[in-house]
């Protein structure tokens, strides 16, 4: 007996531009500009150029897990609220990403610095039993 199943569930309604999306850049915010020759050229909104973009080439992205001290997560909530006030929300995963961008700018003395003035944490998975 050979019958062929059809859906009849409406197809999904389709994706709209969210309210993100549709805010104006604000000022320093990044913004991309399709040049003559295929590459995009990076261009924050208050004129000055960045490094180059590929064309249509996606930044991949890593998801990742790690621990942290409870007082050291909860500055994370305190410069959230921070940014909110300035005027530019954030989310942890952009204020880790700014971290790590002042970090690497950072000479080599003073990111050794910076990293012996951490205080040492059990790095160590607790057993299971």
């Amino acid at each position: 007996m050979n019958t062929t199943r059809t859906s009849t569930a409406p197809s999904p309604a389709p994706r709209t531009a969210s309210p993100k999306s549709a805010r104006r850049s604000a000022p320093g915010k990044t913004v991309s500009t399709p040049q003559k020759n295929g590459v995009k050229t990076a261009q924050t909104s208050a004129g000055k150029k960045a490094t180059p973009v590929q064309a249509g080439k996606k930044i991949k992205r890593v998801r990742d897990s790690f621990s942290m001290p409870r007082d050291e997560y909860e500055v994370l909530g305190l410069l959230k609220q921070r940014s909110a006030k300035l005027g530019r929300p954030s989310k942890k995963s952009e204020l880790l990403r700014a971290g790590l961008k002042l970090l690497a700018a950072l000479n080599d003395k003073a990111l050794l610095a910076a990293l012996q003035a951490l205080p040492p944490t059990r790095t160590s998975k607790p057993a299971q039993g």
